[in-house]
């Protein structure tokens, strides 16, 4: 795996369209997940082996994301088989590599690591707008399963964006965000989200030398929201006063400025703390990025928020409250079906979540990569990634990231 500098150096970060939305999925048919279902027990006391204690407590394919999601547990309530044509047979599925392997043909269990899987948020206007990528991270999964370190790529990153025949575009550079919808345009059609996928996944592979991606994912944020409300909320920790800028303490959206840009009237707000959100507390405040509302540090600060949401409503997917309710389980389980798009090249969801069942939370490491702005004002041209961004991709591809990340423990993003 190769990063040249001189090529990285190009890298900058991406904000897609205003207001600064976080996403859901558009124009890929029905909605999907990348699910995981995760492994049925070990042995207990009794020598009967506990159909809850493997269940694991972090979900896998995540994205922005969680995307390995929920599945197993669903095998608790009806049975393998029927899991597999119940809640299989919900999640969508897309060609977003562009090799029509959408699902697999037959039966599988042999995902292997290491893993790379490109997990991207998306929250188009309409379903006339080419989409853009709202949320891209990726998660590596090295080739013992048994962790997992997810990164954000900042959706103003400053890449070449390759040419891509199938929607006629030509090639350039621009903001990574915006590989998705060049790559969506169809004639005649509307765009296709997945077709956008598979050229945003072209440029992320060129932008970090990640050879290929053994999966991906589109996710659907507000279908996250209706995740979150089937478990009662999340538990997570706000690490400052956040105010929105788009919601108001009721949820209601704050009404225009009628004078200038922006939003008038009463704010939410998300002290710093332990905080159980609701859907649209938790989406919502993952959602901000303006220093004026509480995030100093701009996107980058939303990236983290994000990585901190995903483990956290993970972690409330698989607590006790939502695990042994089978009522709440099976509408929680429901909802992540509905909210992702998934393509496991050949290998299903369930294949994916067998295969990281290993996989805890404290073992999930969450990486921030730290970039600059090029220009300033009216002349802001995107982001790139600092030169350390180079030394991590080499890291990545050589199974090295544990080493890396205690020569660079400033790169970690905390939960709390």
């Amino acid at each position: 795996m190769t990063s040249p500098r001189a090529r990285r150096m190009e890298l900058l970060v991406g904000k897609a369209g205003k207001g600064g939305r976080d996403g859901k999925v558009g124009g890929v048919g029905k909605g999907g997940t990348v699910g995981n279902a995760g492994e049925v027990g070990r042995t207990g006391k009794t020598g009967r082996r506990s159909i809850w204690s493997g269940v694991p407590r972090w979900a896998r394919v995540c994205t922005v994301f969680g995307v390995v999601l929920m599945l197993l547990s669903g095998a608790v309530l009806v049975g393998y088989e029927t899991l597999l044509s119940r809640y299989e047979g919900s999640v969508g599925k897309a060609d977003l590599f562009g090799d029509k392997a959408a699902g697999a043909q037959e039966r599988k269990s042999n995902v292997k690591g290491p893993l790379n899987i490109l997990l991207v948020g998306i929250d188009p206007r309409d379903a006339k707008t080419p989409p853009l990528a709202d949320s891209i991270m990726v998660m590596h999964v090295p080739a013992s399963l048994d962790r997992a370190y997810i990164f954000s790529v900042p959706r103003d990153l400053y890449v070449e964006i390759p040419r891509f025949d199938k929607a006629g575009y030509r090639g350039g550079s621009g903001k990574i965000n915006g590989a998705m919808s060049h790559g969506s345009i169809v004639e005649g059609r509307n765009p296709s989200a997945a077709q956008g996928f598979e050229l945003l996944a072209k440029t992320v592979q060129k932008a970090t030398g990640i050879d290929r991606f053994d999966a991906g994912a589109i996710i659907n944020f507000t279908g996250f929201q209706k995740i979150v409300d089937a478990m009662g909320g999340v538990d997570m920790y706000v690490e400052r006063e956040v105010r929105s800028e788009h919601r108001e303490p009721n949820g209601k959206h704050r009404k225009g400025n009628p004078y200038g840009e922006g939003y008038i009237g009463p704010q939410a707000v998300y002290k710093k703390g332990n905080q159980h959100l609701s859907g649209w507390q938790a989406l919502d405040y993952v959602r901000q990025r303006y220093p004026k509302n509480g995030v100093p540090d701009g996107d980058y600060g939303r990236q983290r928020h994000q990585q901190q949401f995903i483990k956290a409503m993970v972690g409330q997917a698989f607590s006790a409250d939502v695990v042994t309710n089978p009522i709440k389980l099976d509408r929680v389980i429901r909802a992540a079906g509905q909210s992702l798009t998934f393509n496991g090249r050949g290998n299903s969801v369930v294949d994916f979540a067998i295969a990281l069942k290993g996989i805890r939370s404290e073992n999930v490491k969450l990486i921030k990569l730290p970039g600059e702005g090029i220009g300033t004002g009216s002349g802001y041209r995107g982001e790139r990634l600092l030169p350390v961004a180079d030394d991590f991709f080499t890291a990545l591809g050589k199974e090295q990231l544990d080493a890396f990340l205690l020569e660079h423990p400033e790169l970690r993003n905390k939960a709390k």
